[in-house]
């Protein structure tokens, strides 16, 4: 990860994102109605805590067929995913209420998915969104060497079949989270001394971290299998399941945003700028999906409107659909890329089209 600051062109003489900014302030005036959730989101969160946690309830205290608990596994690992993309996702943007203390209550929950707050805001809000499809810069395109994400990106022959096998590695999002990308990235951020907000003190961030692991980890496999009739293989592979059912769901609704075909990867000049305004940047690098499919509105929280979240990450996702009629037209008026695939089916081919891509020797396609 390249450490090299990053500055975003200040030339928009047609004055894009001023107009964009000033249309959709006046949409939420016009209308009367607050940029944070409201009813539906609330009656959305009480609906993906139960899909996580009734099922854990039940399989810790009812006697089920083996059939039964694994089923009940992967619902959780739905409902994990959920609340991921609904509740905290939007909380720890500010964006889910009006109040700071609801955002900071919900965007916790990010510790019962197996995530820490500090790293998560760092990677997501401070790296991925002010330097989005920025190679070296936009964390959420380092997949080590086992995946190739972009052109700039080192090749190894093996890359020849990460159309194939990289799906398989995307249900190993969360339960990384778990067991070691937090303890690396915490290390990373603090000696970098990068946050979202004021800094914490290294030693509290360390705290909370290991407090929070042993919690998790007691409640999700020590308690079930200390207090309760059930035999140990069960609950390691039920909690793996859950895990990699979360991984895929999370994982492939991101790549299909940025890990694409029509998002592009920049690098920055030798005086590390950039050729675009950031909010032209996000048009470039950030691509939708069936957005006009309700039950991916729905349950990826407007993730899959991926453009306006970018331009606007302060308001929550219950306001996508309206807004994005003003994106739309707004970019085409300035003539500048509205980059969306219709349903999720086209935008998955174009993923692993992009994935297939990237695994060509770069040397051969030079010849």
């Amino acid at each position: 990860m390249v450490n090299k600051q990053i500055a975003f062109s200040r030339v928009d003489s047609a004055n894009f994102f001023k107009t964009l900014n000033k249309r959709v302030n006046g949409y939420f005036k016009d209308n009367n109605i607050a940029r944070s959730g409201n009813w539906k989101l609330h009656i959305k969160t009480i609906i993906m805590f139960s899909i996580y946690l009734i099922p854990y309830f039940l399989f810790l205290t009812l006697s089920l067929p083996t059939w039964m608990q694994l089923t009940l596994t992967v619902v959780m690992g739905i409902g994990m995913a959920g609340i991921g993309m609904n509740v905290m996702h939007d909380a720890n943007h500010g964006a889910y209420s009006s109040k700071n203390w609801i955002n900071k209550v919900l965007g916790s929950s990010i510790y019962i998915l197996a995530g820490n707050a500090y790293n998560w805001k760092v990677q997501h809000n401070v790296l991925h969104h002010t330097y989005t499809n920025i190679h070296g810069h936009d964390e959420d395109l380092e997949a080590g060497r086992v995946l190739r994400f972009s052109k700039h990106a080192k090749w190894h022959s093996f890359h020849k079949f990460q159309h194939y096998y990289g799906v398989l590695l995307y249900g190993l999002l969360t339960f990384n989270w778990a067991l070691t990308t937090d303890f690396q990235q915490t290390s990373r951020y603090l000696k970098r001394k990068l946050s979202f907000g004021k800094f914490p003190k290294p030693s509290t961030q360390w705290s909370l971290l290991i407090i929070t692991k042993i919690i998790y980890f007691s409640l999700w496999i020590v308690i079930p299998m200390l207090f309760f009739n059930i035999v140990w293989w069960k609950i390691l592979i039920g909690f793996f399941i859950m895990h990699y059912v979360a991984g895929i769901i999370l994982s492939v609704v991101f790549q299909l945003a940025h890990v694409i075909e029509d998002a592009e990867v920049f690098l920055p000049d030798d005086s590390g700028t950039m050729k675009n305004t950031w909010a032209i940047h996000q048009l470039f690098t950030t691509v939708n999906f069936a957005t006009k499919n309700k039950i991916m509105n729905w349950f990826t929280g407007g993730l899959n409107h991926q453009v306006e979240h970018h331009i606007f990450p302060h308001i929550s996702h219950v306001h996508y659909t309206k807004i994005s009629k003003i994106v739309r037209e707004t970019a085409k008026e300035f003539n500048l890329p509205y980059n969306e695939y219709k349903t999720t089916r086209k935008a998955l081919i174009a993923h692993f089209k992009h994935l297939k891509q990237m695994g060509l020797n770069p040397a051969a396609a030079t010849v």
